[in-house]
């Protein structure tokens, strides 16, 4: 290469580089110090959101490229919402035209009590303000995908009843704010339980992959946004050998029920703001449990003793039935319809409620040697359920062990449950009379 061209690129690049470092330069002094964007932050968050935020450290830099950090970040609560840091990486050509646009942004241990975040219950962007969580004063704007790439590692959310659960995950978006990829996972679960979506093209609609209690739960999910502004989520997903202790064991909690479940799921939510979608969110499962066992109540020794029954175990060869989960203010209600349980000692039917771990049901038990339809009271809670005669019914079962042990009294239990669904519930305040323990018939199992 002769010496003159060679000057002349060499005279080119150290152009470039001046003119880039003196735009790079212009733009730095006129950004605020570190100081400057912690006070502005705080400032737009309170207005926003009307809650006050402090903020312990803020760096800013645009090289070697732009980025923004804020660290011990904490809303100004009784029990505040607590962030150690999170990480923001712009693109400085973006930058330069005014334009907002962040290449990645990662969360680093974010804790959510669940009383602090009730506080910004309807106080979310709707599905029109996705866009913009704060107004930007012109001439700013946001790239059509203002954040590419998010990731987030140990975001704890803390339950009612202290119960802290952590996730991990990441999600990479299309524009108007539509997931391409995203993972969420219960961070140290083993089996790991782990939700997968996959956008189909453009269509607002996601393959879904859930790994849980070491099966599968997996299907389509759909959003749509409605006519009047609300947001609609929708799915369809078929659960596949889902081991029930370890799906309930990876999010904190007990089960009384034992086995591998498979069925079908549908699910919806329906709502203007993203808060009352996940709070409105509807679930519908029928499953089958093939074997199952219950894990704290023993049916037969109920049926036989006729009197409130604590404790034991069932084997079940099959567990039957329909479960709807209707998120709300409160928590989440969930209703077992339709339940049939069958093995070679008994067949059981009913339905039961749970709320805030209470159980609420009723069940009817056959013994397979000729003791039919006992009527049975679920009540208790998760942790220590019970089964028990109704007031009525334990009059029935009084009068049936006087005339015929054993069957009289399965038989007088039923007529009792039944007349007292005639005439009503006994005033709470009257005492239930227990009634003697019947004799066993011959061959009756306990």
């Amino acid at each position: 290469m002769k010496h003159p061209v060679r000057r002349w690129l060499i005279g080119i690049a150290a152009v470039l580089l001046l003119g880039t470092g003196a735009l790079v330069w212009v733009a730095s002094t006129r950004l605020p110090s570190d100081e400057e964007v912690a006070v502005r932050i705080s400032e737009a968050f309170e207005k926003r959101f009307g809650i006050g935020l402090k903020i312990g450290g803020a760096h800013w830099a645009l090289w070697p490229s732009p980025v923004l950090v804020l660290s011990q970040v904490a809303t100004d609560q009784a029990r505040p919402i607590t962030l150690r840091r999170i990480t923001l990486q712009l693109k400085l050509r973006k930058l330069l035209q005014r334009v907002v646009a962040i290449d990645e942004a990662e969360i680093e241990s974010l804790v959510l009590p669940r009383e602090s975040v009730r506080a910004f219950r309807g106080k979310g962007p709707k599905p029109k303000e996705a866009g913009h969580l704060f107004s930007l004063p012109a001439p700013w704007a946001l790239a059509p995908i203002p954040l590419e790439k998010l990731r987030w590692r140990d975001i704890v959310w803390i339950d009612r009843r202290g119960i802290e659960l952590a996730y991990d995950g990441d999600v990479v978006f299309d524009t108007g704010w539509r997931p391409r990829q995203a993972r969420l996972e219960r961070a140290g679960a083993s089996p790991p339980a782990r939700l997968r979506l996959d956008r189909e093209a453009d269509r607002d609609r996601w393959r879904t992959r859930i790994d849980v209690g070491g099966g599968t739960w997996n299907g389509v999910s759909l959003f749509e946004l409605l006519p009047d502004d609300t947001m609609r989520v929708s799915a369809e997903l078929e659960p596949r050998q889902i081991d029930i202790e370890g799906l309930v064991h990876a999010f904190g909690r007990r089960t009384a029920v034992a086995g591998k479940f498979s069925g079908q799921t549908t699910l919806v939510a329906q709502a203007g703001e993203l808060g009352a979608l996940i709070r409105s969110l509807h679930t519908r499962t029928t499953f089958s449990v093939k074997p199952a066992t219950l894990t704290r109540l023993d049916l037969a020794k109920a049926v036989t003793t006729a009197g409130i029954s604590r404790g034991g175990t069932t084997p079940l060869d099959e567990l039957t039935g329909t479960l709807d989960t209707q998120g709300g203010e409160d928590g989440i209600v969930m209703r077992y319809t339709g339940l049939k349980a069958r093995s070679g000692l008994l067949t059981a039917s009913g339905n039961l409620k749970l709320f805030n771990r209470k159980l609420d049901g009723e069940v009817a038990v056959d013994l397979v040697d000729g003791v039919v339809g006992v009527p049975l009271k679920v009540g208790g809670s998760m942790s220590d359920p019970e089964v028990s005669l109704t007031g009525g019914a334990l009059a029935g079962a009084a009068v049936g062990t006087a005339v015929l042990p054993g069957v009289g009294t399965a038989l007088g239990a039923r007529i009792g449950q039944q007349v007292e669904k005639l005439f009503g519930e006994e005033e709470p305040a009257k005492k239930k009379t227990v009634p003697p323990q019947p004799q066993r018939s011959p061959g009756v199992s306990r």
